[in-house]
């Protein structure tokens, strides 16, 4: 196995959490994994984005070219990574946001209002997990739990409050994508 990630969308948007939840899942499953994030200096409403990296075999270079996956919180970001995804990939795009529909057909787009189910969750900034549930409904590189443990023991203080919503973000991004 050997996945390569991009997480893509505006800062403040979650991209580098939803990146370091997968990251987090991989270590903790005993896989090679690499966590690359980058965003610009203007922070929240610039770029940001993250590559990630899960292996069962070491990683070479943390350098992706053409991602196995790619998740688009927003319209740059798929203009952006879908020309770049591997044919026989899997592009997840945040259609609250994204108007425009996928332009290859050699890739499984994944169109999830992720706002919207997020708000209906009662948090928009949860968009992110719900698209990370949907990345592993179609691409089941490790169980939902996996996730949820990450959230248990990563979020600290009073982030904790957090994690009971964002375990039902990521499973009705789940039950989104395969419904």
């Amino acid at each position: 196995m050997h996945e390569e990630i991009v997480v893509s969308g505006f800062g403040g948007q979650g991209a580098l959490f939803a990146g370091q939840l997968m990251t987090y899942a991989g270590m903790d499953a005993g896989w090679e994994v690499t966590w690359i994030p980058s965003y610009g200096p203007e922070m929240r409403g610039g770029t940001a984005h993250c590559t990630v990296i899960i292996s069962d075999h070491p990683v070479g270079s943390p350098i992706i070219r053409n991602p196995t996956a790619a998740i688009v919180l927003n319209p740059e970001s798929m203009d952006k990574y879908e020309p770049l995804i591997k044919s026989g990939g899997l592009l997840v795009v945040n259609s609250t946001l994204v108007q425009r529909q996928a332009e290859r057909d050699d890739i499984t787009v994944v169109m999830v209002p992720a706002n919207d189910l997020a708000s209906e969750l009662g948090n928009v900034k949860m968009a992110n997990v719900v698209l990370v549930g949907a990345m592993l409904a179609k691409k089941p590189i490790f169980a939902l739990e996996a996730v949820e443990k990450v959230l248990d023991e990563h979020l600290e203080g009073k982030k904790r409050r957090f994690i009971e919503p964002n375990k039902r973000a990521l499973h009705r991004g789940a039950e989104y994508a395969a419904g």
